[in-house]
């Protein structure tokens, strides 16, 4: 009988003493990654501040450089611009004046909506900030 003794304790771990993953939003995903980008280096800070491993945040981040971070929202996103000089208002004449507008689809599958009466080196400037590639 004293055979049986020095066999060691069996400790059952059930499914609740587990941590579960974690669902991260998508608003919290962007902050975390846009933080990541300040500064240099500062992705594997980031990773420990947060608690998210090295590999996720990376995968994130190329997410979110080609433009596919927040795929799945069903909202959509406005990104605010503001030009670094102020662009030079030219009167409208009747032959300018148009109400159609130009809808452009970008390969990161943003839209840019523009009016058709808009001046191709603004159209290029807006381009340029909507999609640096």
């Amino acid at each position: 009988m004293s055979c049986l003794s020095n066999f060691p304790t069996v400790e059952v771990l059930s499914p609740e003493d587990t941590p579960r993953r974690r669902h991260w939003s998508d608003e919290d995903k962007l902050r975390i990654v846009e933080e990541s980008f300040e500064g240099v280096r500062q992705g594997s800070a980031t990773a420990r501040r947060y608690g998210v491993s090295r590999s996720l945040l990376s995968l994130w981040r190329r997410a979110y450089r080609e433009g596919t971070l927040c795929e799945g929202a069903d909202q959509d996103t406005f990104v605010q611009l503001v030009p670094e000089r102020p662009i030079p208002v030219q009167p409208e004449t009747d032959q300018d004046r148009s109400d159609g507008t130009i809808e452009i689809v970008l390969a990161n599958g943003r839209r840019l909506t523009a009016p058709a009466s808009i001046a191709p080196a603004t159209l290029a400037g807006l381009l340029c900030v909507v999609d640096p590639q």
